[in-house]
């Protein structure tokens, strides 16, 4: 199946997003900072045909409109909310990956009658003091510097995060990356800001969670797990890149968990 790239208005400009289309339940993909839609098309294409997929790109990254402000998490559930009424998705399964899950975890708890289903990558399961420790290692731009030092040290960083497994992979994350510098800053100062653990324990749907051991979010996952009765969690491969670097994994982790959904 072809996925096909468009865009969708909402109040702020236009979102760009990723279809592969299907006959069955909707199923939205939110992305990682400082990633794109992109990230999702290996599992989108193992599941086509079985489900409608929509994989959004957030403000500020891939082929989205840049915003001049974000001030929390909340704005990007607006605009995504926003992004799915112009294509028609009015319920859907949904699945995140760090921001993504971020995102992912306030609209299912927000959006209760939309979202049939949630399924995490990197559960932000934090208490403040944690969420401050992450804030000083994951939160400032890499400035676009004229001698071009910044790409040389953006490649480093995501090298650091696992993306060297793969020079394609490596490639594509550093040119969205460098291209999300201001977004990458905005999205994990609201990340921070977020009380996860509160809108978590509204979330009433099914709730799928996984994560490599060697993800930097791997230790809030049994503890996510534990504080959500009938959450299933699953450990795959593939450091911080995991549908990139673990594709079959993940796959056979979503089918298991969205079969069980299905009446």
């Amino acid at each position: 199946m072809t996925i096909r790239k468009g865009y969708v208005d909402t109040r702020d400009g236009q979102v760009h997003y990723r279809v592969c289309p299907g006959a069955g339940p909707a199923l939205v993909f939110l992305h990682k900072t400082a990633s794109s839609s992109a990230m999702w098309e290996q599992v989108m294409r193992a599941l086509s045909g079985r489900y409608h997929m929509v994989a959004l790109d957030t403000p500020g990254f891939g082929g989205s409109f840049d915003p001049v402000d974000v001030p929390d998490v909340g704005y990007y559930c607006e605009v995504f909310t926003q992004a799915l009424d112009g294509l028609g998705l009015e319920r859907f399964h949904l699945c995140g990956h760090h921001t993504g899950a971020s995102a992912a975890v306030q609209m299912a708890a927000q959006a209760p009658a939309r979202v049939r289903s949630l399924a995490m990558f990197g559960p932000v399961q934090m208490t403040a003091g944690e969420r401050e420790a992450f804030r000083e290692r994951f939160s400032g731009a890499i400035f676009p510097r004229a001698d071009g030092g910044h790409l040389q040290e953006t490649w480093d960083y995501l090298a650091a995060l696992g993306a060297d497994r793969s020079l394609e992979l490596h490639h594509r994350e550093l040119l969205d990356t460098v291209r999300a510098w201001r977004g990458r800053a905005m999205a994990y100062a609201a990340v921070w800001e977020q009380d996860f653990p509160a809108l978590y324990a509204q979330v009433a749907c099914p709730v799928l969670l996984m994560a490599a051991r060697d993800d930097v979010l791997w230790p809030f996952l049994e503890r996510a797990r534990a504080e959500h009765p009938g959450a299933r969690a699953v450990a795959v491969d593939g450091a911080n890149f995991e549908p990139d670097l673990d594709p079959e994994g993940v796959v056979a982790a979503l089918r298991n968990f969205l079969a069980r959904t299905e009446p």
